[in-house]
């Protein structure tokens, strides 16, 4: 095995002088050699967009940054998948793509200096860009015809600013991230997309709550994942399972299977554990167990709509904690992100039944058990199943909920969604799940514990 630091390719930890070719040149070499081991030594290296290959482990040794520079242009189209659809967007600040037994293991950091990228999109926004206009932007417009018809999260599908993710594993199989800082992602943080055998350990992820879309783990169309002891605090969802969106996802049919998460501690994010809302190709076996989630708007969250498909079955979540939260626990079959207001009103966000069709989501085999909340802002629960598909085989069990009845927090704060009717009572609200089965769960705070509508 081929042992090499990157100053050996002449690389320099100052924080100004561009590693990138130094990071090529090293995996070149180990590549070569058939596997080997890169160190990263104390020090700031400055780089753009990384690669590394099979049979490789990155140590990132204690007091070493790994620092990308955040220039739109240095990260040309790579083929993925972006908010739930199979497409060309920006290459991924570290990307590892069919590959087989890497690690990224040690005690350094990966800092994708995300501010940059964040002020531009809110940039974007707030001089109401609809199209593509930037080169970076035409460029992937191209590559992807029919992009407006897509879907997406609200990430900017629509003008093509497809930032990249911070740490992206794709087509791959055996693959380990273990002890590492990562922090200020562009968008989602750490992407594992169509991997076989994962594990993520002793990771700490940290992006400001304010940065848009800046997803901690992103589990998307993978298999035997373990993910444990890993500290998240982020601007969006903490750790995802995700399996495509809508049609596309559905035509790719790689669902999630075999996820084991444990004694994980989520800060500051829309949810601490979520399933969804891209759903298309279904996840089952999705256990938790022992974690943390205080703090978080939602604790445990699973969101879809109408158009977006999935089996979501065997998912049992375990012991809990979900202090100060605005929900502890939201199922949601009504989720408006990526719909603009103006269209709050169409067949999707619907209270009648609609025709059962293969973008249908399903919700079904669900246990919550061993949880507590105290202090939730907006509802003790939210739970919002479709009538033409309820959620069905749904149980709670031995879990204490209370609100905070002097929150100023509206109860139709507890998730994110269109069309369902007002209220003011922060009680557990239940919505076509007509097979729920609460044992033992004791609400305190609200006049009325439980209401059906």
């Amino acid at each position: 095995m081929k042992e090499v630091k990157i100053d050996d390719f002449g690389g320099k930890g100052d924080g100004k002088f561009n590693n990138s070719n130094a990071f090529a040149l090293a995996f070149a070499e180990i590549s070569r050699n058939g596997g080997g081991k890169l160190t990263v030594p104390k020090g700031v290296w400055a780089s753009g967009p990384i690669e590394i290959p099979s049979d490789t482990t990155l140590e990132l040794e204690e007091g070493s940054e790994i620092s990308f520079i955040p220039d739109p242009n240095l990260y040309t189209p790579v083929f993925t998948r972006w908010e739930g659809v199979e497409c060309f967007a920006m290459h991924p600040l570290v990307l590892s793509s069919h590959t087989k037994n890497v690690r990224i293991t040690g005690k350094g950091t990966l800092n994708g200096n995300g501010e940059t990228w964040w002020n531009l999109k809110k940039a974007k926004k707030e001089r109401g860009q609809s199209a593509p206009e930037d080169m970076y932007e035409k460029i992937l417009a191209e590559l992807n015809p029919g992009y407006e018809n897509q879907p997406g999260g609200g990430g900017g599908r629509e003008i093509q600013f497809l930032r990249p993710s911070l740490l992206e594993i794709s087509f791959a199989e055996n693959v380990s991230v273990e002890g590492i800082e990562i922090k200020d992602s562009p968008f989602w943080t750490v992407h594992p997309l169509y991997v076989k055998n994962l594990t993520l350990r002793g990771i700490k992820i940290d992006n400001p709550y304010t940065a848009p879309n800046t997803d901690g783990i992103d589990v998307d169309s993978c298999e035997n994942v373990v993910i444990e002891d890993c500290f998240v605090s982020v601007g969006d969802d903490g750790i995802c399972i995700k399996s495509g969106s809508g049609p596309d996802g559905i035509r790719c049919a790689k669902p999630t299977v075999n996820v084991e998460i444990r004694n994980c501690t989520v800060r500051n994010a829309h949810g601490g554990i979520v399933i969804g809302s891209e759903t298309a190709a279904g996840m089952s076996h999705i256990h938790a167990v022992g974690c943390d989630l205080s703090g978080t708007d939602r604790g445990i969250r699973i969101k879809s709509r109408r158009g977006r498909g999935g089996d979501i079955f065997d998912i049992e979540l375990r012991d809990m904690v979900m202090n100060n939260t605005l929900c502890p626990i939201a199922m949601n079959m009504y989720y408006k992100c990526g719909i603009p207001e103006s269209e709050k009103n169409c067949a999707l966000f619907s209270l009648e039944k609609q025709p059962i069709v293969p973008e249908t989501p399903r919700i079904h085999d669900v246990k919550i058990i061993g949880c507590t909340a105290k202090g939730c802002k907006a509802s003790a629960g939210f739970i919002a199943g479709l009538p033409e598909m309820p959620i069905d085989n749904l149980i709670i069990q031995d879990c204490d909920f209370s609100t905070d009845e002097t929150s100023g927090c509206s109860p139709m704060d507890s998730d994110m969604f269109y069309g369902l009717p007002e209220i003011t009572e922060k009680s557990f609200r239940v919505l076509n799940a007509p097979g729920a089965k609460f044992e033992n769960v004791v609400i305190s705070g609200p006049e009325k514990p439980f209401i059906d509508y």
